[in-house]
Parts: C-alpha cells; structure tokens; sequence
C-alpha cells in the first residue's frame, strides 16, 4: 500500500466569508449548519495533521475517495456514528463527542421590577 501525502491547497477561509456574506441568505443558512461545518473543520484538521489525502484514508477505511469527500462535505451527508469511529481510527485520532451546557439566557423583561428607592417618608403611619 502506498502512502501517499497530503498537499494542501491554500484557501483563505476569511476573505472567502468576507465575500460569501455579502449573498443574500448566506449567513442565516451559513449558522444554521454551524454544527456540520465544525465536524467537517475537525475531520479536515484531523486529516491535515495526519499528513494523509482522501485516496489515502479511503485505503485505510476500504472505501472510496468519493466517499470521503461527502464524509468531509458540510450539510451535505449526516454521516453515521460508524463512519466517524472509522474514519477517526484512519486518521489516527479517537472520537470524543461532546454536549457542552449552553449559558441560560436570562429574561429581563418578565422579571419583576424590584424598587429599591423607597424612603422612609413615603411609608403610612397608622
């Protein structure tokens, strides 16, 4: 089995946003696949360092570059538990998912005021 190494291709992801934003819709649909574009941005991450291209972690998985490249394809395709243990094994890593608690938000609004001004002067005396 040949191993063959990865040769990135230089893409500036900033400029790229830049300009994508500027279409309407972008990025209400950009936050909604928030979830899918940071798995793709790890499993890219996790291939990079890896040092290893798409033919070379197909090989590994005994499936095809095409396969890989909807693994690796944001909103695309939700890939299946298996997969993501398969690919991360090929790739050299373990897959640790995660469910990080999200900051309540608080409503200001339907909270009841509080007066913390009262004087004493404006109190009844029976």
């Amino acid at each position: 089995m040949a191993e063959l190494k990865y040769d990135p291709v230089l893409h500036n992801q900033k400029a790229f946003l830049e300009k994508a934003s500027k279409r309407p819709g972008f990025r209400k649909a950009y936050n909604d696949l928030e979830a899918e574009y940071a798995l793709a941005h790890e499993m890219l991450a996790a291939r990079m360092r890896a040092g290893l291209t798409q033919e070379a972690v197909a090989d590994r998985m005994g499936t095809t570059k095409s396969a890989i490249s909807r693994l690796e394809g944001a909103g695309k395709h939700a890939p299946s538990m298996a997969s993501l243990k398969k690919y991360a094994d090929a790739v050299g890593c373990t897959l640790k998912i995660e469910f990080i608690s999200q900051p309540v938000k608080r409503r200001t609004s339907a909270q009841p005021r509080v007066r913390t001004d009262v004087s004493k002067t404006s109190r009844r005396s029976t």
